[in-house]
């Protein structure tokens, strides 16, 4: 059996700082140390920074957090709200945002704090979503897809700036198309491609390894975004395709095949992947 690794693979830099800074936040703290929301989209990866000590909270819940609590802000980023209430308990905030998430923060703040009417694209479930729609004013609107992009209306639009920006996670070829449908209907819109290079290269490097092998083992957690789309494109490039989130999860199939890919989500780390290369 002859094994390939995606020449990218496994975790970005926002989410490998998230998780340094919790480890080290662990090493320095006796006491519990929170995080709102899960840290990292991996199931096995955050039960074992629970083990050492950390907790998840759901920002609903954030009233039950200690006053003087060390609490960690994942990559995803929260509101401004948010920020504003954990000062409010005197909490200690250890902000791991990610770089261009908290770019993409701004640039929305700033946009409609000019009257700018601003357009986003994501998931609007997701916590980065969330959270950059707590810096927007009021000329804001966040869409899905192509099919939600086709049915917005923006009145006068021809005398304002409209701006089109996306999740950081975004797939390309959907933005390309909801690109394409705003062009068709804004004269003067201005594209913001706040897609992560990250998150491209992943694709591209997949799309590659698609070519050399008969099936691949996209590795992640099963709530992960970017892992599920990377999945998504192995499926449809290569006749044998499996999302798995640990080597005990590898299908039976994958073990009769001569040639096999592995690539992982942004949130995977690497003693995760060495496990499922060493398991086949």
């Amino acid at each position: 059996m002859k094994i390939i690794r995606a020449k990218v693979l496994g975790f970005c830099f926002g989410v490998r700082r998230a998780v340094e800074l919790a480890e080290q936040a662990l090493a320095a703290n006796n006491k519990t140390v929170y995080s709102l929301g899960p840290l990292i989209h991996n199931e096995s990866a955050l039960a074992d920074l629970q083990s050492r000590g950390l907790c998840t909270v759901e920002e609903a819940d954030l009233q039950t957090i200690p006053d003087g609590a060390t609490v960690i802000i994942r990559a995803h980023g929260v509101s401004p709200k948010v920020t504003d209430a954990l000062e409010a308990k005197h909490c200690n905030i250890i902000d791991a945002t990610c770089p261009r998430v908290k770019a993409s923060q701004k640039m929305v703040e700033r946009y409609t704090n000019q009257n700018d009417y601003v357009i986003i694209s994501g998931d609007k479930n997701h916590g980065e979503m969330i959270g950059i729609a707590g810096f927007a004013g009021r000329n804001f609107i966040q869409i899905q897809n192509e099919q939600e992009a086709r049915t917005v209306n923006i009145p006068d639009s021809d005398k304002i700036n409209v701006i089109l920006m996306s999740q950081t996670t975004y797939s390309p070829k959907e933005f390309e198309k909801i690109e394409a449908i705003f062009r068709s209907k804004f004269h003067n819109l201005a594209v913001m491609n706040t897609i992560c290079p990250a998150t491209n290269e992943r694709q591209q490097a997949l799309l590659e390894l698609c070519k050399q092998v008969e099936g691949v083992l996209v590795i992640g957690g099963k709530t992960s975004a970017n892992t599920k789309r990377l999945y998504q494109t192995a499926a449809e490039n290569c006749k044998h395709a499996a999302h798995i989130q640990s080597a005990d999860d590898i299908p039976a199939e994958f073990f009769k095949l001569k040639t096999i890919g592995i690539t992982a989500g942004a949130s995977t780390p690497d003693s995760i992947i060495t496990a499922v290369e060493n398991a086949l």
